[in-house]
């Protein structure tokens, strides 16, 4: 790894080496005006062995001829000499021989700072292969600096039962992207490290009462591991001005969650979400009894950022000519003629399930019946959300019987294509429409200029 930079570890040993040398000098300069010499000439051997480590060190990343390692050399020869004159019990001015000294290191640690790229090491944490998306941009960001190794860690999260207690666990790291390299959970050991950055895109610890990503992984333990946790959504809001108290107060509970309060970094779709996250994080701050920086308003106003989210980014860049679609989808889009129908995109969410429960699924049922019969000229690609199930578990089990039985019949008709993969955006640029609950894939679905229409549960065919 020559010439890539000095790794963390590296640079923990070197300023812990550096700050030994610094006070053996204020003891040097002691012993000398003490009179105690042999004192003096240890501690001198002392700093050229520390300097030497450290030349080493450094050499093995950066290579032979380096200026700080050549800078280190000078340090190492001026120790020897102030060495020798001690033991010629030569007079020595004892100031002068601290000043020097002083000067030699300044000069090497100055190098170490100007002339050493210290590699970076970025952490992303997704839980649910289907959210990834939220995080793809910035990780390809990280893998493109060449000062920065990043880690793309898949965490386990369990479902919850109605009593609060975990459930079965998943682990979807088998269900990323090919080209995204991935580390085992329990193989990287965060102690160590010490992460430059942890990005999250789950907020909630142990607030959810449908799952729960493993304890180990809570924001605020996570925190002991960095000095910059970023959390990033795993969906985009409605669109709204910062004083439309309407649809703020629908939202503003994604704005204060134990994730925001630990982060260093919360980065949001637009500048008009940073300001509805600032004001509704200081009013819940206020009535959570939080103090210092989380009633501080420049601090909030840094904290969050309006960046833009990267889901946007994944849609932007993904090509439809290049989606990998699967062969029992072709057979339903296809016509017999070769052509392609119009594709549906029905995307049925946990609000309106947990609004509306039995009707909800009536309503699932009739749009099933009505696609069914004009199925020669429309395809139907069914996408529910991904914890729709672990929620009707959780908090609605008495619809559980009629959703499985749609869902089984569904999937055995073949008429539709059904949609459980963790590929959100092949969903979006494939279809032509988008038809179903409001929720965040309408924001993105939005950002296509392609047909939006929202169902209501209230209209049956």
């Amino acid at each position: 790894m020559n010439g890539e930079g000095y790794e963390k570890g590296t640079k923990a040993t070197a300023e812990e080496l550096i700050r030994q040398i610094e006070e053996a000098h204020d003891q040097i300069k002691k012993f000398i005006e003490q009179g105690s010499t042999p004192s003096a000439m240890a501690l001198l051997e002392e700093c050229q062995n520390g300097g030497i480590t450290l030349g080493t060190l450094i050499e093995h990343t950066e290579g032979e001829g380096h200026p700080t390692v050549l800078l280190l050399e000078e340090y190492c020869e001026l120790t020897y000499e102030i060495h020798e004159k001690l033991i010629g019990s030569k007079d020595i001015n004892t100031n002068k021989t601290y000043k020097l000294l002083r000067q030699k290191l300044i000069k090497a640690v100055n190098s170490l700072k100007n002339d050493i790229q210290i590699r970076k090491e970025a952490v992303f944490l997704p839980y649910k292969a289907s959210m990834w998306d939220s995080l793809e941009s910035v990780w390809k960001a990280a893998c493109e600096d060449e000062n920065c190794d990043a880690y793309v860690i898949p965490i386990p999260y369990y479902d919850k039962k109605p009593d609060g207690s975990f459930g079965e666990m998943h682990y979807e790291a088998d269900q990323l992207p090919a080209y995204v390299p991935v580390t085992r959970y329990d193989e990287f050991d965060f102690e160590k490290h010490q992460p430059d950055m942890i990005y999250i895109h789950n907020a909630y610890d142990n607030w959810n009462l449908v799952t729960s990503v493993h304890p180990d992984f809570f924001s605020g333990n996570l925190k002991k591991y960095t000095e910059k946790l970023v959390y990033i959504p795993y969906f985009v809001l409605e669109e709204t001005a910062p004083d439309n108290v309407q649809v703020i107060e629908r939202i503003k509970h994604f704005c204060f969650m134990p994730g925001i309060i630990n982060a260093d970094k919360v980065i949001v779709q637009s500048e008009d979400m940073k300001k509805i996250y600032v004001n509704e994080y200081l009013k819940a701050a206020k009535q959570h009894g939080l103090q210092g920086k989380h009633l501080d308003l420049e601090y909030l106003n840094q904290k969050f950022m309006g960046l833009g989210s990267p889901k946007y980014d994944k849609i932007c860049n993904t090509n439809k000519e290049a989606l990998d679609i699967p062969q029992e989808w072709l057979k339903v889009i296809e016509k017999e003629d070769g052509s392609r129908k119009k594709i549906i995109l029905y995307n049925t969410g946990i609000a309106a399930l947990l609004t509306y429960n039995e009707r909800w699924v009536n309503k699932i049922e009739n749009t099933f019946d009505t696609f069914r019969e004009n199925r020669d000229n429309i395809a139907l690609m069914w996408r529910p959300h991904p914890l729709i199930e672990s929620t009707i578990k959780s908090m609605r089990p008495e619809v559980l019987q009629k959703y499985t039985r749609l869902k089984e019949q569904y999937i055995a008709e073949g008429w539709g294509i059904y949609d459980d993969t963790a590929d959100v955006d092949r969903a979006i640029v494939l279809s032509d429409a988008y038809y179903g609950d409001s929720s965040s894939i309408v924001q993105l679905y939005k950002q296509t200029g392609k047909p939006v229409m929202i169902q209501s549960v209230d209209i049956m065919t």
